[in-house]
């Protein structure tokens, strides 16, 4: 019997004892009886019954587990005759034999068939909710933990999420209440779409609960039922949403790489898809830690296998030769054998469960950090990542707490904590350095180059090749579908490999992902780390950024304004128009156009004077940089200049061949010491095309931006000092209303007919934020993560795009608002309607 028999040195049963898809269903009390060559011996224990085998858990943990399989008709016979059981009833017997002939058949798919999801469902009983509460759904599932699944029932209630475990294990019931539910995500487990996990906080590193279906319909409308239960409760949050939340310092560097993690259905209950962290040091060996040194840190535009050229240049060599499809790289950067490398000192049982019951080789250990980096950077096969922990505040990883027996090295030390590099006193220490350096200056400037390669653009396709990062095909989300292999021994087989190679995170991104807007550092030595490629576009951004106590100062006003924006009062309203307010423009006094410009003082609350320039409406105003001079557009075709000093019309410019709608040709004006404006003053500059009708245009704050928004829902941004293309967006289903740069210049604000709001990365040309409003915005004044903005029903919301939620909605016209003006300091509001009225608002303190 002995020779049959597998022995586990471990002090409790687990489920990692059991085989891949193998079940545990229950338990009772037993005695193993044995007989030595003095006396019989009785050892009292707990005999489990599983799908596979039958485990004898003895309650002396100095006495082992003993495991036997249950295709062995011998051993299984013998083993059940030597254990005196208690409390086991007839059905149950009958249960065991039943598995035992199903182990017995010749095809995998044939024993699965007899132990199938049935048998599961109907030897679990659902008697665990509340009388008071209305069952939903009911159905099988399985409890997803690293390196295994318990099978059980499942049911969805109008207050609870319920889970019982088939066995018992680790508890009879597990209930979660809806309304303390926070994320869920869609899982994919074992390349299929069958997972669902549920957080009930917002940013703990592991959920509450991972479950897997049976079938995806199952999965889909437990999803959606809890997603609607918690419409009100919580916020379903993008990839772009988090990106707009980390781009403007809202999120940390690692709070991001977990949401991106979570949203690329990587899980810490999932060892083959755990979330992946970078290297982001370099430098494990200096008795200092200089971050003020680019060279400390990883060059984060390339994956760990393109790092070392030399190592580089021998793939390469060996890809070109290959078959199709080709690989560079043999092992993955990500995979259960890498995690539990990295946790072998917290996590043995799981190391041990994949290796057979045996530790790899003391000398192969996770030793040293310093060895670890190096051979990642020259190993042959070597391109493994690092794991969230190496940035979290639990450094038990690091330590042999348990003494365990991790083996002697060549060396004839043991295995004891990891090594850590010179200017880390203890590890607790290494963990502090390791996450500043996460979110250091270097890092946030860097960290999108990054993402590109493991959830962006550069994943897959000729941007991987063209970056060094093609891995085996079996990695990738749709590179082999196990349903459709027939034979279950070949599928097992296969996902096994799969689960045991690694996999590549689900693409989150497909164009290149921004850069996070930080604060500049001047003394770096690489002259990438303090070079923003949007500088190029926009020096307004450099500029922004120099030292300057009244700037400051301006800032934190305009802070300070915005976050008490939902505290508007209504100073005065005024109706002076005979059609609805198009445009408001002010520089000491307000012009308010419809088919004549109107000006209105603020000071003293009266209309001043009106000037008609054309039998049809105008269209657009805007105020020179003179503060002088309105310059008007018309329906007529016209353009034509006013001067505010003299009270009187300047010039007329025959501008399009069309109405003009926006001033899409760029004119040149050279104005002479009075400010007149004569045509011979004006030179055309360019001729701005497009494919449909421009109806708003925005300049950034320094002008050296353009953006133009087409009635067919098109964004077009352009250099206006060469007046090329930057970016062309198809954002919007609809005619763009409104458009405006953030302060900063690396978004645009657009609203349409479509009801949405979306925020355009001007870098990128990324759409990386969309919101859909109860109703269509006209207008809108934003700071760049704050809006507010005109509805259709003559209300002003404030919208906090980083949440995608309305904080405050106020009653302002009795139609829709169709035009919007802030002052600098974001004091004084100024708002105009189709009930052509012109409200003025001042923010209370």
């Amino acid at each position: 019997m002995a020779s049959h028999t597998l022995v586990f040195v471990v002090l409790r049963f687990s489920l990692l004892l059991l085989d891949l898809e193998e079940y545990y269903f229950e338990q009772h009390t037993a005695y193993h009886v044995t007989a030595g060559s003095k006396k019989e011996r009785k050892i009292r224990g707990s005999f489990k019954v599983c799908s596979r085998s039958i485990i004898f858990d003895p309650d002396d943990h100095e006495e082992p587990i003993l495991k036997v399989c249950s295709n062995n008709i011998y051993v299984f016979l013998i083993c059940i005759l030597t254990l005196v059981m208690f409390l086991i009833i007839l059905t149950d017997f009958e249960f065991i034999l039943q598995l035992h002939r199903a182990s017995c058949l010749e095809k995998l798919g044939d024993q699965t068939a007899m132990v199938s999801p049935s048998v599961i469902e109907v030897r679990t009983h659902s008697s665990f909710q509340s009388v008071a509460e209305k069952p939903h759904m009911e159905c099988a599932s399985e409890m997803v933990m690293p390196l295994v699944s318990n099978p059980g029932h499942i049911c969805i209630t109008d207050e609870n999420l319920y889970f019982q475990p088939l066995n018992g294990y680790p508890e009879q019931v597990i209930q979660i209440k809806l309304h303390q539910i926070r994320r869920i995500y869609k899982r994919r487990h074992g390349l299929r779409p069958l997972g669902l996990e549920v957080f009930c906080t917002e940013n703990d590193f592991c959920s509450d609960i991972y479950l897997k279906f049976y079938n995806t319909a199952d999965r889909d409308e437990i999803y959606y039922y809890i997603a609607t239960f918690l419409e009100n409760h919580m916020t379903e949050h993008t990839a772009e949403s988090y990106m707009l939340q980390w781009q403007r310092g809202h999120l940390s560097n690692y709070q991001y790489l977990l949401h991106l993690n979570n949203l690329a259905d990587r899980s810490c209950n999932d060892l083959s898809q755990y979330p992946v962290f970078p290297w982001v040091l370099n430098d494990y060996s200096s008795a200092q830690l200089d971050m003020t040194n680019a060279d400390t840190f990883r060059d984060l535009s390339k994956p760990v296998g393109a790092l070392n050229k030399e190592r580089l240049d021998r793939l390469l060599a060996r890809y070109r030769g290959m078959p199709e499809p080709p690989f560079m790289y043999g092992s993955h950067y990500s995979s259960p054998g890498y995690v539990l490398f990295y946790l072998v000192r917290v996590a043995p049982e799981h190391m041990l469960c994949l290796q057979n019951g045996r530790y790899d080789h003391a000398d192969r250990m996770f030793n040293s950090i310093s060895e670890t980096w190096k051979n990642c950077l020259e190993g042959a096969t070597d391109f493994k990542e690092l794991i969230p922990e190496f940035y979290g505040n639990d450094c038990s990883f690091l330590e042999n707490k348990l003494s365990l027996d991790l083996g002697r090295k060549q060396n004839g030390s043991f295995v004891g904590d990891v090594v850590l590099p010179p200017w880390a006193s203890d590890a607790s220490d290494f963990l502090q350095k390791h996450r500043t350096a996460l979110e250091s200056q270097y890092v946030s400037e860097h960290l999108h180059e990054w993402i590109d390669l493991v959830f962006g653009f550069k994943q897959r396709g000729s941007e991987a090749v063209a970056a060094h990062n093609v891995f085996h095909p079996l990695t990738y989300e749709g590179g082999i579908d196990c349903d459709s292999i027939e034979d279950p021994d070949q599928r097992i087989a296969m996902l096994t490999q799969i689960l045991e190679f690694g996999q590549t995170p689900k693409q989150l991104f497909t164009s290149p992902h921004p850069q996070r807007i930080t604060p500049r550092f001047h003394n770096m030595t690489r002259s990438s780390s303090i070079t923003s490629p949007l500088s190029e576009l926009s020096p307004v951004v450099s500029g922004c950024l120099e030292d300057s106590s009244f700037e400051d100062l301006t800032e934190e006003s305009r802070k300070l304004a915005w976050a008490n924006m939902g505290n508007l009062k209504l100073l005065s309203s005024h109706k002076i128009h005979k059609e609805y307010v198009r445009r408001v423009a002010l520089t000491r006094s307000l012009r308010l156009p419809d088919s004549t410009l109107k000006m209105f003082s603020k000071e003293l609350q009266d209309f001043q004077r009106s000037m008609s320039f054309s039998n049809m409406a105008l269209s657009s105003c805007l105020m020179l940089a003179d503060g002088k001079t309105v310059v008007c557009s018309s329906w007529d075709n016209n353009v034509y200049f006013y001067s505010i000093p003299y009270g009187r019309r300047q010039d007329t410019l025959m501008g399009h061949d069309d109405a003009v709608s926006e001033m899409l040709l760029v004119w040149q004006c050279a104005a002479d010491s009075q400010s007149s404006h004569k045509r011979s003053q004006f030179e055309l500059l360019a001729e701005l095309e497009h494919d449909a009708g421009v109806n708003t245009i925005s300049l950034n704050p320094a002008g050296t931006l353009l953006v133009s928004g087409c009635k067919d829902g098109t964004i077009t941004i352009w250099d206006t000092s060469s007046y090329a293309t930057l970016q062309q967006v198809h954002c919007h289903t609809g005619t763009i209303h409104h458009m405006a740069f953030s302060p900063d210049s690396r978004h645009i604000l657009s609203v349409g007919a479509d009801s949405c709001m979306k925020v355009t990365d001007v870098q990128t040309g990324m759409v990386i934020s969309s919101v859909k409003a109860e109703e269509e915005q006209r207008c809108f004044c934003w700071d760049g993560s704050s809006v507010l903005c005109g509805g259709r029903s003559g209300d002003l919301l404030l919208w906090d795009l980083l949440s995608n939620t309305v904080t405050k909605r106020i009653p302002a016209h009795s139609a829709a608002v169709t035009a919007m003006w802030m002052n600098e300091l974001c004091t004084t509001v100024i708002t105009g309607g189709e009930d052509r009225q012109t409200i003025f608002w001042k923010l209370q303190s």
